[in-house]
This record gives structure tokens, sequence and C-alpha cells, in this order.
């Protein structure tokens, strides 16, 4: 069942008044490919912008605090934990996870894949003088803990 759909099929705001708040976190990924020359003056911290992952992770950060601003139907959160980490993924990819918390009334699937999608876009950003043909790619949820559906989690890809 579509829950952000009323009886007569508009989109609307999900009504969470009557849901018990309780613990909920979520965490999910992205990953951004580039050349391995990219990549190396990432991690050697060669970059003319500065740190990249830093940036990134300050990027997403601040994207998690403003997911109900850029995705409409969903609900401003106070969230009460957001960690952004960024690590090289073999010799060509940057692997982003993000983890978001809070004790609340709605799930946190939203700001979790907004902050890997950002810190994503972030990177690209930063490196796309020096390297045009990067891809994000695997932006999915990886975990989901608390609510009413429970424990859900990822088969590895």
């Amino acid at each position: 069942m579509l829950t952000h759909l009323d009886s007569q099929g508009h989109a609307n705001m999900v009504d969470v008044t009557e849901k018990a708040v309780t613990s909920r976190e979520a965490v999910a990924q992205a990953r951004v490919r580039m050349l391995p020359a990219t990549l190396q003056m990432i991690v050697d911290g060669d970059h003319p912008k500065g740190d990249v992952f830093a940036v990134a992770r300050i990027a997403g950060i601040q994207a998690a605090k403003k997911t109900s601003d850029l995705i409409p139907l969903c609900h401003p959160l106070m969230l009460t934990s957001v960690k952004v980490q960024l690590s090289a993924d073999g010799d060509d990819a940057v692997l982003i996870v993000a983890r978001c918390k809070l004790a609340g009334q709605t799930g946190v699937e939203m700001e979790a894949l907004t902050a890997a999608s950002v810190a994503a876009l972030t990177i690209y950003d930063m490196c796309k003088a020096v390297d045009k043909g990067m891809t994000i790619e695997s932006v999915r949820l990886l975990e989901k803990i608390g609510g009413k559906s429970g424990h859900y989690q990822a088969e590895q890809a």
C-alpha cells in the first residue's frame, strides 16, 4: 500500500500523530566511480580544492538535516545523529556510508539516502575539473532498524 496517497489517489503527507515514538536508524550507501588518478589525488590530499572527504562529509550531514526541504512529502525530523563515512573502494571508487538516528514517529531512510547522495554529488562537484567521467552508482538503503515494519537489511551486492 502506498501511504503517500489518499483514498482519491492524491498525494498527501502521512499523518504520524498517533504513532509511538521509537528509536529508529537507517544506513544508506553511494559509490562514486572515478579514474584511479583522481582517487589517488583525493587520498593523498593533493586536490587543489582541499580535503574532498571532509567537505563531502559536511555536505552529507547538512543534506540529511534538510531532507524535508528537498523531498516534498517527508516530515521534518529532529535527527539525533548523522554520520557520513567515506573511504577508498579499490583503486577507482569512493564508498560513502551514511547513518542517521532519531527517536521519533517516522523513519530516517530518506535522510540516510539523501546524505549519501549529496556526499556523492559533492565529490563529483569537487573533482569534475579533473575527471568529468565520474559516475554515481549503488545508491541504496543498506539497513533500517525500528518502527512498525521492523528490521530490514539489504542483501549483499
